[in-house]
């Protein structure tokens, strides 16, 4: 990922070389490494939103499991 949104920033400046100055070439570098580095945070926050999603579906599992095993033993009981 970060290639790519530092081969589109060269992408970019080379296209714009020819018909841009020194100081809008800068604002285009400096607006591609925001948007890099939104990318990176969005990146991690999906990637701790995945954990979270993965430890809540561990806990639904076990207390699923749980209420299934007290369910077995009450049927046991009755019979």
């Amino acid at each position: 990922m970060k290639h790519v949104m530092k081969g589109l920033t060269l992408l970019v400046i080379i296209g714009l070389a020819g018909c841009a100055s020194n100081s809008e070439l800068a604002a285009v570098k400096a607006t591609a490494d925001t948007a890099l580095q939104t990318a990176n945070e969005a990146k991690a926050e999906a990637r701790s939103a995945t954990e979270a999603a993965q430890a809540a579906k561990a806990t639904a599992d076990s207390a699923e499991n749980k209420i299934e095993m007290m369910s077995k033993k009450q049927t046991g009981k009755h019979k």
